[in-house]
């Protein structure tokens, strides 16, 4: 386990790393650094180990991992592990986000986080204890698959978070809603291909309404529309088409 001090070590493991992929933005960040309140600010982490599963053209793991010292293994339980015999870092960093991979009936990109996740279990099974997983996006394009991953989580008692990073990210205008505020109703305006923008935008709205008085006290239903559809619910006042104009 991490001293106090010295720095957290972590596991990123990839579909792929190159130039403006979530790989990419999020490890460089614990290379590098990025600018905090002002300043620059370089995490107390360090990159130890790395695992990409596709590399196309404008791969950038091999420079990366010369540049910053670390190796880039070809499986995941040698990444977990450091090319040793133990689990030997201090959390694990899934990134399934960009490269070649099939879609399902619904349009869904096949990422394999739920089999890059159970690639950590095993390991975690075979030495004897577990270390904290972040997941990029949402766990899994299978409901059944994700609340596996959740109860791998419970049964082997380690935490997993999951997110967008536009929770976190910049709003333009700076707006924050005040904690228990009194909320009416609230909308989304996203663009882009669904499944990945859906989850974008869920979780941009997500994170404001929390703030409600009651917090975070869950979703009650979730029921999808599509076509003239989501206009007839906006006629119907299913939705705000005072809010739509406002945004």
């Amino acid at each position: 386990m991490a001293s106090r001090n010295r720095p957290k070590r972590i596991a990123v493991i990839a579909t792929v790393y190159t130039y403006l992929s979530h790989a990419q933005h999020f490890a460089d960040r614990f290379m590098v650094g990025y600018p905090y309140e002002g300043r620059w600010h370089t995490p107390n982490v360090e990159v130890a180990s790395l695992y990409v599963e596709q590399k196309p053209e404008g791969d950038q793991s091999a420079d990366r991992a010369q540049e910053f010292n670390f190796e880039v293994y070809p499986t995941i339980a040698e990444a977990l592990r450091c090319g040793g015999d133990k689990l030997a870092v201090d959390g694990v960093l899934i990134i399934g986000e960009h490269g070649n991979y099939p879609k399902n009936e619904l349009d869904q990109i096949l990422y394999p986080r739920y089999e890059f996740f159970k690639a950590c279990v095993s390991v975690f099974e075979s030495d004897g204890f577990a270390v904290p997983i972040y997941n990029d996006k949402h766990l899994s394009y299978s409901f059944e698959k994700a609340k596996e991953m959740v109860e791998n989580g419970h049964r082997l008692d380690f935490p997993i978070l999951a997110g967008s990073s536009l929770p976190v990210t910049w709003r333009l205008p700076d707006l924050e809603l005040p904690i228990d505020c009194q909320l009416e109703d609230a909308l989304m305006v996203g663009v882009g291909g669904s499944d990945a923008m859906d989850y974008h935008a869920l979780e941009a709205m997500q994170c404001m309404i929390e703030r409600r008085e009651g917090g975070e006290s869950g979703v009650k239903a979730v029921q999808l529309i599509e076509g003239d559809a989501v206009w007839e619910a906006g006629k119907n006042g299913q939705w705000s088409m005072e809010l739509l104009e406002a945004a």
